[in-house]
């Protein structure tokens, strides 16, 4: 029976970092609100919806190119090149004893720059993101991790 317990444990591990990943998907989708900027190296490329629609946010000619809206402070990140968002990998990590199963189920960034995104830098406001995937994916794990053994 405490083997068939540990299973699950392991698996309900698992299922909360699915739900954590689920929550920063979403949390790292969707428009945001600051300035308007030109996307690096796209001169010359055709301009998309989303560019059309930004023009008139732009405040300048644009010669060719494509346009995103950054966040503002305080806002989770705005999705540029979309690495943020996906460049996560979910975990669980197992400690065994005699009678017990402990898990530690969590997510991190592989993007260098995500760390920077969170808690700011000498020129860039915070663009906090971590606790909002925590809240969003809270009631999902309070619900995964009460669920009955039997």
């Amino acid at each position: 029976m405490t083997k068939d317990i540990n299973r699950k444990v392991v698996a309900r591990g698992t299922r909360v970092a699915n739900a954590l990943r689920t929550a920063e998907l979403e949390v790292l989708k969707g428009n945001r609100s600051g300035r308007v900027y030109k996307k690096p190296d796209t001169y010359g490329k055709s301009r998309t919806k989303s560019t059309r629609k930004l023009l008139k946010d732009y405040g300048h000619k644009l010669k060719g190119g494509q346009l995103y809206r950054a966040s503002a402070a305080g806002e989770a990140p705005a999705r540029r090149t979309g690495a943020l968002r996906l460049q996560w990998s979910a975990s669980v990590e197992k400690t065994e004893s005699s009678n017990k199963t402990e898990i530690m189920a969590y997510i991190e960034s592989n993007t260098p720059y995500a760390e920077y995104l969170e808690k700011g830098t000498a020129k860039m406001q915070p663009r906090p993101y971590m606790e909002k995937i925590k809240e969003k994916a809270a009631p999902e794990i309070c619900k995964i991790l009460n669920e009955d053994y039997s």
